[in-house]
């Protein structure tokens, strides 16, 4: 069973969720930190006494915007340690999914909680601690990889995760619909469309809506062979089935979707391509 620090400088806000987190049957204690000194206060005091000791943290259900430092700010600081307690973000902004995975968050929980969505958080938090306490027999011979909500590399610029015992975490981005997180692999991504502020994930299954600039996007997946065509659009090259010049339009075909591509990128696009097909 889980024991769980919860940190919101909210107390309304902290009661709710140490209520919902009690009445979980997965959690064995919750206790509550009304600032990120306190909490941080508490998480060095267990680490101290080891994962086994009676004051240990599983897990810290963490607020983002908080007086002094914010829940990111006491992340980075638990990335320092060895073995830190894992961590949710509970927050009421959507604009921070990115840099919350980027620090290896399990999940990423919107206000206002509900009690399904904490739940599903819950769950996610207990398989992995379940999972990294269980022995595991040496099988060299055997790969895996772990498809867990853990992202990894360059996931809407996230970086590379590890699971519990070592296996290399799949690279996904986090994608908030309807207060359920879904994590979206990178290499099913075809191309991006920039929307203001926002980026439409394209896959084969469908679109995703992120609150992520295209600028960034392109400069983070840069080295997972996305390239930007035009000022909305940004392509993984492995997934362009046609290269088109028309009249002095040049166009790719990507799917069933044929983007423009604009003359400032068009020269780049196809020496990628030609050097591609080259090997």
């Amino acid at each position: 069973m889980l024991r769980v620090l919860a940190v919101d400088d909210e107390k309304p806000a902290l009661e709710e969720l140490l209520y919902l987190l009690r009445s979980d049957a997965r959690v064995r204690s919750a206790e509550g930190a009304t600032d990120a000194t306190e909490a941080l206060r508490r998480i060095g005091h267990a680490l101290e006494a080891g994962p086994d000791g009676e004051d240990g943290i599983d897990v810290v259900f963490l607020d983002i915007h908080m007086a002094g430092l914010t829940g990111l700010d006491v992340a980075r600081l638990l990335a320092g340690f060895a073995r830190p307690p894992l961590i949710v973000f509970v927050t009421a902004h959507e604009g921070f999914a990115v840099q919350a995975f980027d620090l290896k968050a399990v999940d990423y929980v919107l206000k206002p909680v509900r009690r399904e969505r904490l739940a599903e958080a819950v769950r996610r938090v207990r398989d992995l601690v379940v999972s990294a306490r269980e022995p595991r027999p040496p099988d060299p011979a055997v790969p895996t990889t772990a498809h867990i909500p853990q992202p990894a590399p360059a996931a809407a610029g996230l970086s590379p995760g590890t699971a519990p015992g070592g296996a290399a975490a799949v690279e996904q981005v986090p994608v908030e619909l309807g207060g359920v997180t879904r994590f979206v692999p990178i290499d099913d991504i075809a191309y991006v469309e920039a929307q203001g502020d926002y980026a439409r994930l394209h896959t084969k299954d469908g679109s995703h809506l992120v609150r992520i600039p295209l600028s960034t996007l392109e400069e983070r997946w840069a080295s997972r062979g996305f390239v930007r065509i035009h000022r909305s659009h940004l392509v993984a090259l492995a997934r362009i089935d046609e290269l088109r010049l028309d009249a002095g339009t040049t166009t790719v075909r990507v799917g069933e979707a044929e983007l423009a591509v604009s003359r400032r990128h068009a020269r780049h696009l196809r020496d990628l391509l030609i050097r591609r097909a080259r090997g």
